[in-house]
C-alpha cells in the first residue's frame, strides 16, 4: 500500500505541475490575444479621430472674400499698381525702346 501512495502522490504532483504549465500557456495566450485586441482597438481610434478631423475640416473650409477682393479692385481700377511697381506705377518713358541702356546698343 506505501508504493501506491507513493505512485498517487508522485502523480498527482505532476499532473499539479502539467496543469499549472497549461495554466500559464493560456494566461500568455489569453495575454497576447488581448494585446492583440487592444492594438486594433487604438488603431480605430486613431482612424475614427483621423477622418472625424477631415469631417470637421471638409465642414469648416475657408472660403477668399470674393466681395472684398471685388472692391478692392474697383477702387484702385484707375492706378497702374502690382505688388512689384507699388502705387506710382511705371513712368511710360522707361518701356520706350530704342534708347541707349547700359545692357545694350
Amino acid at each position: 500500500m506505501g508504493v501506491t501512495a507513493a505512485i498517487a502522490a508522485v502523480t498527482s504532483t505532476a499532473y499539479s505541475i502539467y496543469s499549472g504549465e497549461q495554466q500559464q500557456k493560456q494566461q500568455e495566450k489569453s495575454l497576447q490575444m488581448q494585446e492583440q485586441a487592444n492594438q486594433k482597438a487604438e488603431q480605430a481610434a486613431k482612424q475614427q479621430e483621423s477622418q472625424s478631423q477631415q469631417s470637421i475640416n471638409k465642414a469648416n473650409q475657408k472660403q477668399a472674400d470674393t466681395s472684398a477682393i471685388l472692391a478692392a479692385a474697383q477702387e484702385s481700377a484707375g492706378q497702374n499698381q502690382t505688388l512689384l511697381t507699388g502705387s506710382m506705377g511705371i513712368d511710360p518713358n522707361q518701356l520706350a525702346l530704342g534708347r541707349n541702356t547700359l545692357l545694350g546698343a
